[in-house]
């Protein structure tokens, strides 16, 4: 036959197991926030390498948005 666990030991292990949640969910939103510096940063550098392209290559704008067909 089974034994029967005490409330108390059920308790303990809900109590570790919400803590551990807790954990991840921060762990969650810190990854979540370098996620999106990191996204940020690619999108600044790719900005950047398009403005110097665009600076080099000696078109206009209108060139420019007429080659992007915008």
């Amino acid at each position: 036959m089974a034994r029967t666990r005490s409330t108390t030991s059920i308790d303990t292990e809900l109590n570790k197991i919400q803590e551990e949640l807790e954990k991840l969910q921060e762990k969650e939103e810190s990854l979540k926030a370098r996620q999106l510096e990191l996204q940020q940063l690619k999108q600044e550098q790719v900005t950047k390498q398009i403005m110097e392209a665009y600076q080099k290559s000696g078109k206009s704008l209108q060139e420019l948005l007429t080659f992007l067909d915008v």
